[in-house]
């Protein structure tokens, strides 16, 4: 009786904040729907009829998710809708429901396609992820997995305040969409979980990070072909892989990437750093306009790492060289430690080598000693201290 007392009350407090704080908003309770926050009761048909209620309002709307573990099967929640202006707010756990191969059919578990002016606030998804990195780990049949948050074809979105733990495969993907605002959200999964990248964004552009934390088994953020205009701000990564651009160059013809700023970074115990990552194979694809601005290193592998050779399981590349073209890159006040000895790998293409990289104010240190800089097919410059020495 005391814990439905105190849920009561969470949600009539939830709901007095919608009323007084969003007065013009229509707000839609998922449990006025049938919902039930007991993390075991499948509350996904309750949660679509929230949205369509919402997506149909004449005005500004908000579906709201009270204190609670809400199951939900994977679900679309479709546009364009009548209402440009959609809050979906989180003061609850929406939970997955570990059945992975029924969310890898799906290749989604929250789906936002085709929507504009929607904004997801606080609360958590929990993407149940664990039984099927094992079963990869083990190396058993298994599928591929499911992104947890996807937007896909979408305009003037944000996700704020969210935090999003165990995904299955990606935690929060940005798919053809413009306009995106991802602030104050914090990702986290095992070190080892695999694919678990936290945010991809591709064909996407006026994309800005800011104030996030991500923790996850692959790359904290990775920018694939298609994007431009994308601002990384204030944005700590360990575990990971780093945050890179690619890979680029799988398909022989591709959009390039350009317009990125990526500042005041902190990477602790990473794999990479700063990364460009580029398949071994023809491409028409290209990376210029971009700046790593402003970056803290904390024993991390490959602090600047620009790798063209990517060729996993060496199929289908062997023997070929990469055609994507890197141009205008600027790492600047560039500090810290690094794992290993080399701390500054550009391995360009032959076929198409690296122009107008430059390092400013690069200072990183390996076990308190001087760190060395390794490059194939680059041409640059290098101003002010800069340890590794330049190897252009």
């Amino acid at each position: 009786m005391a814990n439905s007392i105190a849920a009561f009350l969470t949600t009539l407090c939830g709901l007095f904040a919608l009323v007084f704080l969003r007065p013009a908003s229509a707000a839609y309770v998922i449990t006025s729907y049938g919902a039930k926050p007991d993390g075991v009761s499948d509350s996904s048909g309750a949660f679509l009829k929230a949205w369509n209620a919402a997506c149909n309002s004449a005005g500004p709307s908000t579906v709201y998710v009270p204190v609670g573990r809400f199951l939900l099967l994977p679900v679309e929640f479709s546009g364009p809708c009548r209402s440009r202006s959609i809050t979906v707010r989180i003061d609850g756990t929406l939970v997955a429901s570990g059945d992975y191969w029924r969310h890898s059919v799906a290749g989604h578990w929250l789906l936002f396609d085709s929507v504009e002016g929607v904004t997801i606030e606080g609360g958590t998804l929990d993407g149940r992820g664990s039984a099927l990195w094992a079963c990869k780990a083990a190396a058993g049949n298994c599928p591929d997995g499911a992104t947890s948050l996807y937007f896909n074809n979408a305009k003037d979105v944000a996700v704020k305040g969210l935090a999003s733990i165990n995904s299955e495969l990606f935690h929060i993907v940005f798919l053809g969409c413009v306009g995106v605002n991802v602030e104050r959200v914090a990702i986290s999964a095992a070190g080892d979980s695999p694919n678990t990248d936290g945010i991809h964004v591709e064909r996407s552009s006026r994309v800005s990070i800011t104030n996030t934390r991500i923790q996850t088994g692959d790359d904290c953020i990775s920018i694939g072909p298609g994007a431009q205009n994308l601002w990384i701000e204030q944005v700590s990564c360990g575990p990971g892989h780093g945050i890179s651009i690619g890979s680029l160059g799988k398909d022989a013809t591709e959009d390039g990437v350009q317009n990125i700023t990526v500042k005041n970074t902190v990477f602790r115990g990473s794999q990479n750093g700063l990364r460009i990552k580029t398949w071994a194979r023809k491409s028409t694809g290209f990376v210029r306009g971009v700046v790593f601005q402003t970056a803290t290193m904390q024993n991390v592998i490959n602090p600047i790492i620009i790798d063209q050779n990517y060729c996993p399981h060496y199929k289908n590349c062997p023997n070929q060289h990469s055609g994507v073209r890197i141009s205008g890159v600027t790492y600047s006040n560039i500090k810290g430690s690094s794992a290993t000895p080399v701390a500054v790998k550009f391995a360009c293409s032959p076929a198409a080598p690296c122009k107008a990289i430059r390092l400013a104010d690069v200072k990183l240190m390996y076990q308190q000693q001087p760190t060395k800089s390794s490059c194939q097919n680059v041409v640059g410059t290098a101003s002010g201290l800069v340890v590794p020495p330049s190897c252009f």
